[in-house]
């Protein structure tokens, strides 16, 4: 998305390989044009409402998570329906998430188990799981492709060595429910956010190989009013995006964590459920409450595009950028 006369505009978002999905309670998935904002497929998801969205490394594939079930759909096709059906949960599927090549794709449930699934065998083989005392919300995976870090509603981050299946845990605050934990894409930073509206930012120390990530504490404040729900690092990791039930998105820096920017509109836009860095990290996708997704220009705080189509709250995106 850098273009080459170094000037960014939203025209710029205009990429066959640019894929935009996004769901919610309404029980489908819309595809978008990005610098247009036209929806151009409609992905049927009647069983349940969309918990999250992923897309495949390779751009083929986007991955649905919902209750008691993950849905893989083709998009490369015109096929509305789910081609590959992942089942064996009992409860809501929260999260789910690929490995860097595609080889496998990692999920966390209200069954409070996270599952790593063979995508090489388009069955629901499940060769390993991880299971907390209570229901997950977020599961993110270290860069590294061998950590995985679990976030429960007991308020626990659990660090789940893929290697050796050794786990630690590390509890931020006393009753409060983890809602998200992200990792930097340079591996230095992890952030998570709770129902306080708090977040807190760790360093990680990366040792030698087949060493655990050492988390050092380094910076807590309060990023919201209300329940804080994502958090989302760019793509170059010097900034945070944060989402909250008090209607708002939030740019911080990753240099000091000051607030860079406060996305909202003047009409309420109800709960902010997700967002997504572009590439360059100069636009936020966010969806929320008001059945819309949204695109802003963090630098103007600026909303430059709408996506309307939903008929009911959009709870979950997905972006894969061109570069």
């Amino acid at each position: 998305m850098n273009t080459s006369s170094g000037v960014m505009t939203v025209e710029n978002l205009e990429n066959d390989n640019i894929i935009l999905a996004t769901g919610g309670y309404d029980h489908t998935i819309k595809l978008w044009q990005t610098h247009t904002g036209i929806c151009t497929r409609t992905l049927q998801h009647a069983e349940s409402q969309v918990n999250a969205l992923e897309i495949t490394p390779d751009r083929q594939h986007l991955a649905a998570a919902s209750y008691q079930h993950i849905y893989m759909y083709d998009l490369n096709s015109n096929n509305p329906n789910a081609v590959v059906n992942y089942e064996g949960t009992s409860k809501n599927v929260t999260c789910v998430g690929f490995q860097e090549d595609g080889k496998w794709m990692y999920s966390g449930g209200e069954d409070g188990r996270a599952r790593i699934w063979d995508l090489r065998t388009r069955s629901n083989q499940c060769p390993k799981l991880f299971e907390v005392q209570s229901p997950i919300n977020c599961v993110a995976l270290h860069p590294n492709q061998v950590e995985l870090f679990v976030g429960d509603q007991t308020g626990i981050i659990h660090r789940w060595d893929l290697r050796t299946d050794n786990n630690e845990q590390l509890i931020p605050e006393n009753d409060a429910m983890i809602l998200d934990v992200e990792i930097s894409p340079d591996s230095q930073l992890m952030a998570s956010v709770n129902n306080k509206g708090r977040c807190y930012i760790w360093s990680l120390i990366s040792g030698m190989v087949d060493t655990p990530t050492k988390m050092i504490p380094k910076q807590k404040f309060e990023a919201h009013s209300r329940h804080a729900l994502k958090c989302k690092f760019s793509p170059d990791s010097n900034l945070l995006a944060t989402t909250s039930a008090d209607t708002t998105a939030k740019v911080w820096s990753c240099g000091d964590f000051s607030l860079v920017q406060e996305l909202k509109q003047l009409e309420s836009q109800r709960w902010v459920w997700d967002a997504a860095f572009s590439a360059d990290g100069q636009y936020l996708f966010t969806a929320s409450s008001d059945s819309c997704a949204k695109l802003w220009n963090v630098k103007t705080g600026a909303m430059e595009r709408e996506y309307t189509g939903h008929q009911k709250a959009v709870t979950a995106l997905a972006f894969r950028d061109a570069t």
